[in-house]
């Protein structure tokens, strides 16, 4: 069996894009100066202020009102006012009963008697027993059983 190679041809498209001058535009711009003479009424109009001091005591807040062409607004604080009062709630009372009563009842009761022995120098201490060379207390031990 022959084998036969075909060649392939590919084609490819290349898009592109490229300025063309159709044509041109010039803009002029020129200025003019020329003087008119122009009338207007201006207005303004400024406050003067003054404060009143009051410092009294009303039931109500009032209202912005006008007295004489012055425009006449009210300033107000509300203050808190508290009034202490001592009210006594309750008394507390006692009374003090003395009395006496004779009890008998069994009670536990533990009792120490210390016996003092004088012994020669060199002489061995006992078990159990408490040695003092006047500076300190040594417990010497019990015969374990």
């Amino acid at each position: 069996m022959i084998e036969e190679i075909i060649p392939l041809v590919e084609e490819t498209v290349r898009i592109g894009k490229r300025a063309v001058e159709t044509g041109r535009l010039r803009v002029s711009i020129t200025t003019e100066a020329a003087e008119e003479t122009v009338r207007a009424t201006l207005r303004t109009r400024r406050a003067e202020v003054e404060r009143v001091t009051m410092d009294r005591e009303v039931a109500e807040a009032p209202s912005t009102r006008e007295e004489d062409g012055v425009l006449v607004i009210p300033v107000v604080e509300e203050i808190l006012v508290v009034e202490k009062r001592l009210i006594l709630r309750e008394e507390i009372r006692l009374r003090f009963v003395d009395s006496e009563e004779t009890v008998e009842q069994p009670v536990e009761r533990r009792l120490q008697r210390a016996t003092v022995e004088r012994l020669p120098p060199g002489t061995a201490t006992p078990p159990g027993a408490v040695e003092w060379n006047g500076d300190s207390i040594r417990n010497t031990e019990e015969p374990t059983s």
